[in-house]
Formats: structure tokens, C-alpha cells, sequence
């Protein structure tokens, strides 16, 4: 299977199955020095668990992670990080009666076309449980771009038709309730809106919204690696994730440019804007503003509800899934949109450094460090 790798510099590579032993991620590019622990990890993946609350499933995971390689004493070393989350409440034997048909909405039918073989135990890599990987890499990215002054904050903006009222945005609340919403009101709704999906047997979708404060202009390159394409890709990898926005999104094919284009003015000396309905990136590069990401998530599509489908011989049936599944995925997928985001925009940042010539001679040019290292190991000097 290709496909598992994302990045360029800050390289990540997601392993595991949703009923395997255990899951997790090798991080190759990670600069030494970097002060990490697994409480650092940790409270990401605790953001994503199962079992938390009553809109996610009855699925019982610590999704404790074991810090592998990578680390001494407390700090990266250069080499690569593994990083490591054993599977402990795996019951595999609820998706036997499926093992031979397509479950709809699934990736069922599409594995078996690629493959000829599928892990049918609650959709192996397919399942929404692969993003552990993802979530213990891009708390790795947080972390770093925490030093360089980058927030990343994702929340839940919508869920089916409640949406947050964002001129009451608070970011503690979105940490503290089981929607993940960032605002107490909205919660409440959405909870109840929730509990009568679950009453009925269905499932939910909606909306969930990332910013990235503090990037400065310039990052992202023209062409084919555009900061808002690469943020895209990140996005859409994301399972039952089908549409994604940067700004203003689909809203600004309704507008004329006088009323889309973003104003420049000056501000304490520095160039700013007036709105950002670019949602921060101009021509794919950071423009220096708020960069905002949303995407869209489907209803979870493991229903207790009949549906019918074909099995592996061609025959029409009606199916009847079990298991324990989260009647919404955005509240637990809140997390994988901001480590998405963070990956992405990390290796952008260090893509970057190679960008202008002045910044290469200015970093290698500004001591003397390698004629210094050279001459205090005796080696010899041209």
C-alpha cells in the first residue's frame, strides 16, 4: 500500500490497523533539541479518544503513546521519532457478519477493487482510528511552532444545523465540551440535536474550522506547492472529510471584486489588511493574516439503521451493522484537522528557509561556526 507518507522535510509515516496489536507514526525530520515527553503527545490524543463522552463511541481506548526512538533525556536527537499506541478494546468478532458484503457509505467495496483482499475488522486503515498517527506527529509540529510564535486552533464550527455563534468564540469552552463547539449555547443544541439522531438510529454530520495565528507572510511556494493547496491535500485526507474551504470559501463566487478583494494598509509600519476574506494566503503564500481552513464531514455512515447493499458473490441483501461507532465524527476529528494543519504548515516553514539567498548567507555567514567546530576537532583548513 503507497501512500502512508506526508511531507517533505518534516516527514511523517502512519502505521496500524483500526484491530491490529497497534498503531502509530515514524517522524523523520524532526530538528534535535526539541524538548519532548509523552504528556506533550499525550494531551492530543486525548482530545480524540473514544469513550469520552456520550457523542463518540462506547469504544474504550487510554491511547496511551510510547515515545520509541528519537528521544534522550528528554530532547529530540535528529534521528527519526516513532512513536507508538497498543490497540486494547478491539472486538473484531462484531464485524464478522460484514466480512463478505460492502457496508454503504464505507470504503468496503473500493478496497476490495484495489486489492482483492480487505481488512473487514472495523475497515483497517480506512477507519477513522489511523489518525492516531497523525494526531501524535502533528502534536510534535505544535509543539515546535509554539517556539516560533504559530498557533494552530481547530474547533467544531456546525453540527448538522446548529451553528457556533462566533462573536462568542472561546476557545476554553471548545476544549471543555463534548462537541467540541466554541460556545456554551451552541453546545447545549447541538448535544440535544445529537441525542435524538442516536434515539433515531442515525448519524450526524457537520463542519469543523482551523486558524493559524502568527505565520508570517511568505510561506508556501507558487505552482503545484501553494500553502492553501498543500492545506487541501492535508485536509482531504482526513476520512469523511468532502469538502474543504481557505477564507471565505464557496461564499466569494457570489461577489464582484470590489467586494471580495482584501484592502492593504499600514499599520504600526508593517503592511496589513483590512478584511481577510482570503482566509491569509494571496496566490498560494501566507500573506501575513489569519490563515482559516473548514471542512466538511459526512455522517458517520455505520448506522444502526437497515440498509441495503450487494455482497462479494453479487447478491443483493440488507445489512445490518453492529459495534460501537460515534453517532458524529467532527467532535473526535477537531483534533486530526489541527495536526493536519500543523504538519503542513511546519514543512512549509522549513521548505522556506531556502527561499532567499540573503537569509542563507546571513544564517551560515554569522559567526564563523563551521571554520570554528573545524579548527577545535583539528581539522584541516583550506
Amino acid at each position: 500500500m503507497a501512500g502512508s507518507g506526508y511531507g517533505t522535510i518534516f516527514k511523517i509515516t502512519t502505521w496500524g490497523e483500526s484491530h491490529g496489536k497497534a498503531l502509530g507514526v515514524v517522524i523523520d525530520g524532526c530538528p534535535a533539541g526539541l524538548s519532548l515527553e509523552e504528556s506533550d503527545i499525550q494531551r492530543y490524543l486525548d482530545r480524540r479518544k473514544p469513550g469520552v463522552s456520550s457523542v463518540t463511541t462506547k469504544r474504550k481506548e487510554d491511547d496511551a503513546v510510547e515515545i520509541l526512538s528519537g528521544v534522550l533525556e528528554g530532547r529530540t536527537t535528529g534521528t527519526p521519532i516513532s512513536l507508538m499506541v497498543r490497540n486494547t478494546s478491539q472486538i473484531s468478532g462484531d464485524y464478522s457478519e460484514i466480512a463478505s458484503c460492502y457496508r454503504p457509505g464505507h470504503a468496503d467495496y473500493t478496497y476490495d477493487e484495489k486489492y482483492g483482499f480487505r481488512d473487514y475488522r472495523g475497515g483497517g486503515r480506512s477507519s477513522g482510528r489511523e489518525t492516531v498517527g497523525r494526531v501524535a506527529a502533528g502534536a510534535v509540529a505544535c509543539k515546535i511552532l509554539e517556539q516560533l510564535g504559530v498557533q494552530v486552533w481547530a474547533y467544531t464550527r456546525s453540527i448538522g444545523p446548529i451553528e457556533a455563534d462566533m462573536s462568542r468564540f472561546d476557545r476554553a469552552v471548545s476544549l471543555s465540551v463534548p462537541t467540541a463547539m466554541p460556545e456554551r449555547e451552541a453546545d447545549a443544541a447541538a448535544v440535544a440535536y445529537l441525542e435524538k439522531a442516536k434515539r433515531e438510529t442515525d448519524s450526524v454530520g457537520g463542519c469543523m474550522e482551523c486558524t493559524v495565528k502568527g505565520l508570517p507572510a511568505g510561506i508556501g511556494d507558487p505552482v503545484f506547492e501553494k500553502l492553501d493547496a498543500n492545506l487541501a491535500k492535508a485536509v482531504m485526507s482526513i476520512g469523511a472529510v468532502k469538502a474543504v474551504e481557505i477564507g471565505d470559501g464557496h461564499q466569494v463566487a457570489a461577489r464582484k471584486g470590489s467586494e471580495n478583494n482584501d484592502a492593504f494598509r499600514m499599520e504600526d509600519g508593517a503592511v496589513t489588511k483590512m478584511t481577510n476574506h482570503a482566509g491569509g494566503i494571496l496566490g498560494g503564500i501566507s500573506d501575513g493574516d489569519t490563515v482559516v481552513v473548514r471542512a466538511y464531514v459526512k455522517p458517520t455512515p455505520s448506522i444502526f439503521l437497515g440498509q441495503r447493499t450487494v455482497n462479494r458473490s453479487g447478491e443483493e441483501i440488507e445489512i445490518h451493522i453492529k459495534g460501537r461507532h460515534d453517532p458524529i465524527i467532527v467532535p473526535r476529528a477537531v483534533v486530526v484537522l489541527e495536526c493536519m494543519t500543523a504538519l503542513t504548515v511546519l514543512d512549509a516553514m522549513l521548505l522556506n528557509m531556502t527561499a532567499r539567498l540573503d537569509r542563507i548567507v546571513d544564517f551560515y555567514g554569522r559567526s564563523h561556526t563551521w571554520k570554528g567546530a573545524a579548527e577545535s576537532r583539528n581539522f584541516p583548513q583550506e
